[in-house]
């Protein structure tokens, strides 16, 4: 299969031939089906500098070459170019199609079309991609009913069988689950002859066995693939996926006597992200099918938005927002590490959901984050069990699902500002009646974006990270310290990053009018700008 069968739609050349509007008729070549990418038309001596491949080269033999040697070295040239077969409209320049050209591409192996004279090149363009059009959205439909079939064969009780199962049923391909020690743990779709299990078998233990090799220690290996043909099979494996380095790698292995098309390759693509996830230690933690669901379909391309409603509570039909919650256990290491590991103590986890009322809690070493559905008119409210354990805690105010980013912001924010102070936990609080309320949105982020501007020509650490730190300073009422302490970085750090806001913003940071001024554009500065400056 050629390299453009796999990355576009193309269509078969007898769906020209048959076209009942085209009238064309293969005259030479070969008899076997050509798959047609574009189609192509110049009448210059050598057009293989504007030919790219897999297309129908349409000409009327304006600059045919006169003799038969020149016919032959033109037709040479168009297959070495990768033409997939040539079309020759007759008349005006030539009455019938020349027998050297004929001859040419009966010995070079090149199909040759030959075009009435009422049809144009134009309509032979036309109904080439309408064709290709429909080949497209066929693959894309056919690509969407397998995303909802292996969407809900991973909520099925058997999940990992089921995924297997329809992925060889749409693929046609024998399909297995291995470990990285190549033993067999699922297996889908009719057993091929020995030897392909063993063959497909040892190109996993091969596969994973390269990943782990090359990958850094301490961090996930990358997901890895392979392919092998022999004997009329074409074996292709791909580990599954990790989120950690810990645990034991997993290999997806198929088996078809037919080259894997785009479409196939895109089903593999999803069944390997939803094995990842059947297979994680976090979905041995809860398998609560909607919640479940919901992670399948945001891991397929779904926005939070859309799976949002799928993760409130069954019972609640107006929890439509979310708190979002940032922690810190200042007891421990602030970076991961080997025996500090989320899934290492699941009695803390569960009792952190518990006090906090949501079982959507992650713990990455020293880091907490968590969701928690709720309504508009929810309070937060910092659970006593959290300081108990050792946690800091920072709550954003209730958002719809489109405002998480925000929210983000806000408890990373809230959390900074209870690690300041020393505080248990800070809820981030809108209040209405502020001077902020008198001010059109897009004026004020207009302001704030010109006002900070200037410090995107500053050097390292980047603009963001003095936001950051202006931010902090200025929430803290300008104590260096407890803004180091908030910011994990050196209180000359934090007066070397304030001299530098002072400097490209021309303004004196000890002045309280200055601060009110700042404070305010800080408060509507676009969260997308602060994005692309950490990008």
């Amino acid at each position: 299969m050629t390299e453009t069968e796999t990355v576009q739609p193309s269509v078969p050349l007898s769906v020209l031939l048959a076209h009942p509007g085209l009238g064309l008729s293969q005259v030479a070549g070969p008899a076997e089906d050509r798959l047609i990418g574009t189609v192509g038309t110049t009448e210059i001596e050598d057009p293989t500098p504007y030919l790219v491949g897999g297309e129908l080269f349409l000409t009327a033999g304006v600059r045919l070459p006169p003799d038969a040697e020149g016919i032959d070295t033109y037709v040479a040239r168009v297959v070495a170019a990768g033409v997939a077969a040539l079309g020759f409209g007759v008349a005006p320049v030539h009455q019938e199609i020349p027998r050297e050209l004929v001859a040419a591409c009966d010995r070079h192996g090149l199909p040759l079309l030959r075009l009435p004279p009422d049809t144009p090149f134009v309509a032979v363009g036309q109904a080439a991609y309408a064709a290709i059009a429909e080949a497209r959205n066929r693959d894309l439909r056919e690509i969407s009913d397998a995303q909802s079939a292996l969407t809900a064969a991973a909520a099925r009780p058997d999940a990992l069988q089921a995924v297997l199962q329809q992925l060889s049923t749409r693929t046609g391909a024998w399909t297995a689950l291995f470990d990285a020690q190549g033993n067999e743990l699922f297996s889908a779709g009719p057993r091929p002859a020995s030897p392909t299990p063993r063959l497909l078998r040892d190109l996993a233990i091969r596969t994973t066995a390269r990943s782990t090799r090359d990958h850094v220690k301490g961090r996930p290996p990358p997901p890895a693939a392979a392919a092998h043909h022999v004997e009329g099979v074409h074996l292709t494996v791909h580990t599954l996926p990790r989120a950690d380095s810990t645990g034991t790698p997993l290999i997806l292995g198929q088996a078809g006597t037919a080259p894997p098309t785009m479409v196939h390759r895109q089903m593999t693509g999803m069944a390997t992200v939803l094995l990842s996830l059947l297979t994680s230690p976090r979905h041995a933690l809860s398998t609560e099918t909607r919640s479940v669901g919901a992670l399948v379909r945001l891991m397929l391309g779904a926005s939070p938005a859309e799976v949002a409603t799928a993760l409130a509570p069954s019972d609640d039909s107006t929890g439509d927002h979310w708190i979002v919650v940032h922690g810190r256990h200042l007891h421990m290491p602030s970076r991961p590490g080997p025996t500090s590991r989320p899934d290492e103590d699941p009695a803390q986890l569960a009792a952190l959901a518990t006090a906090l009322g949501t079982p959507y809690v992650h713990i990455d070493g020293a880091h907490l984050l968590a969701l928690i559905p709720g309504t508009p008119e929810t309070t937060p409210s910092a659970p006593a069990l959290a300081a108990v354990l050792g946690w800091t805690l920072g709550f954003s105010t209730p958002v719809p699902a489109t405002d998480l980013p925000r929210a983000d912001s806000q408890a990373e924010r809230a959390l900074q500002r209870a690690i300041a102070t020393g505080t248990p936990a800070v809820i981030h609080r809108d209040e209405a009646l502020t001077l902020n309320a008198l001010v059109s949105p897009a004026a004020a982020r207009e302001l704030a974006r010109t006002r900070f501007a200037p410090l995107a020509r500053a050097g390292a650490p980047g603009a963001s990270a003095l936001l950051d730190t202006l931010r902090t300073w200025l929430s803290l009422h300008g104590s260096w310290d407890r803004t180091a302490a908030a910011l994990q970085v050196h209180r000359n750090t934090v007066r070397h990053r304030l001299a530098r806001v002072a400097e490209l913003l021309d303004v004196d940071l000890q002045d309280p009018g200055v601060r009110m001024e700042l404070w305010f554009a800080l408060h509507w500065l676009p969260d997308e700008q602060t994005d692309e400056d950490q990008a």
